[in-house]
């Protein structure tokens, strides 16, 4: 685990929440390099918390290797960051980012054809896969280990999606808002399993020792960062920088080990 507050994570203080159908103001400034923020100075980001070890708080601040990325981004142009947490079907949709709120969308956020028809993506920044989350002896090794019995998913996630289409007509799934719901119930017997990411799933494993990670599903995801669909070219090229830095690899192997080639 990575014990430390991060030195570049977001303050507390800086966190605003907001409701999730609250547009701001248009009052969006331009800036030199030709990217759009909602507010001068600032790159605003919206997220759901938590979703450890990609952005969650840790001694008074929002930490995680998403907020590290993009903080290299604002970092690169002389802006401050500041992490909006909404819910996630409005990040998904879209309309976080159609009404002003952030300027730019994380959150281990897999790139999608539907997502993709609401919002532009940068270039993928980690490769994922579905994983079985159970507690520690319970022996299940596939989906369909689970007949009869209840498995607990995050909403509008391709985790939830991958559940369904592929676990046994008999299983119970029970859909929870956020993560840290998801994860509890499987520690809490609950629920007999859960499915969600494997970077998520693994790193709550490796803090709970009661719970296991019995499986990992091949899906093809990746995550990518999203800005408002056909309006902000200049700053996804500013994330796609970031991504493509040595610090994005220094920030890998902090959080995962080993950075990707």
């Amino acid at each position: 685990m990575n014990t430390r507050a991060r030195a570049i994570g977001t303050s507390l203080a800086a966190l605003t929440l907001l409701a999730s159908g609250c547009a701001k103001d248009d009052t969006a400034t331009t800036t030199e390099s030709g990217a759009s923020l909602v507010e001068g100075g600032t790159l605003t980001i919206c997220t759901h918390l938590p979703y450890e070890p990609f952005e969650f708080t840790e001694g008074g601040e929002v930490v995680g290797f998403d907020v590290d990325v993009l903080k290299i981004a604002a970092d690169a142009e002389g802006w401050d960051t500041k992490v909006v947490d909404i819910g996630w079907e409005t990040i998904v949709s879209g309309e976080a980012l159609n009404t002003g709120q952030c300027d730019v969308a994380a959150g281990a956020m897999s790139i999608t054809p539907e997502r993709e028809a609401v919002m532009d993506f940068s270039d993928q920044y980690f490769e994922a896969k579905q994983a079985l989350l159970m507690k520690a002896g319970a022996g299940y090794t596939t989906l369909d280990d689970l007949a009869g019995k209840t498995i607990a998913v995050q909403d509008a996630t391709t985790g939830a999606d991958y559940t369904r289409e592929n676990a046994p007509e008999d299983a119970k799934i029970v859909s929870f808002e956020d993560s840290a719901l998801m994860q509890q119930a499987v520690k809490t017997g609950k629920a007999d399993a859960g499915v969600n990411d494997n970077g998520l799933l693994n790193y709550f494993a490796s803090q709970n020792p009661d719970v296991e990670v019995g499986a990992e599903f091949e899906t093809g995801d990746v995550y990518g960062f999203s800005v408002k669909k056909d309006s902000n070219d200049e700053l996804l090229s500013i994330v796609n920088d970031a991504i493509a830095s040595d610090d994005y690899d220094a920030a890998y192997e902090e959080w995962f080990g080993t950075a990707p080639e």
